[in-house]
C-alpha cells in the first residue's frame, strides 16, 4: 500500500515502509531514546533491540480518512523521565514527517517496549 500525491512534474508515490523507517529513523535520534523494538516481545517479555536497517519493524502506519496514524515502539534509557522522552519524541517526529512528506499525520502513538540502563 502506499500513498499517491501528484504535483505538477507528475506522480509520487510513497510507501508506507518509506514511512515507517524515515520515522525510526527520526525518533533515535530523540534524546532518551536507545533504539526502535519489536512490535512484538521476544520471550519472557523482553523487547528486541532493533537494528538500523529494521526501523520499520517498529512502526505501524495508518493510513485513515481523515490523515495518518503511526505506533512507534521505542526502548528508552534508565533515568530519563519517561513522559518527557515520549512528547519529545512524537512531537519531532510529527514535525519532521509532516515538513518532509508534506502528509497529514492525526496521532503519533509511542509504545515504551522496555527500559534499558546504559553504562
Amino acid at each position: 500500500m502506499s500513498i499517491s500525491k501528484s504535483t505538477e512534474f507528475g506522480n509520487i508515490n510513497i510507501s508506507l515502509d518509506a514511512i515507517a523507517s524515515l520515522a525510526g529513523g527520526v525518533v533515535t535520534e530523540c534524546y532518551g531514546v536507545v533504539g526502535m523494538a519489536s512490535q512484538k516481545f521476544v520471550k519472557d517479555g523482553i523487547a528486541e533491540l532493533l537494528k538500523k536497517e529494521n526501523y520499520s519493524k517498529g512502526v505501524v502506519v495508518r493510513q485513515e480518512e481523515n490523515g495518518l496514524e503511526l505506533d512507534l515502539y521505542i526502548i528508552v534509557s534508565h533515568g530519563i523521565k519517561i513522559s518527557e522522552v515520549v512528547h519529545e519524541a512524537q512531537k519531532k517526529v510529527k514535525y519532521m514527517l509532516e515538513k518532509t512528506l508534506e502528509l497529514k499525520f492525526n496521532a503519533i502513538n509511542v509504545y515504551v517496549q522496555g527500559v534499558k540502563v546504559m553504562k
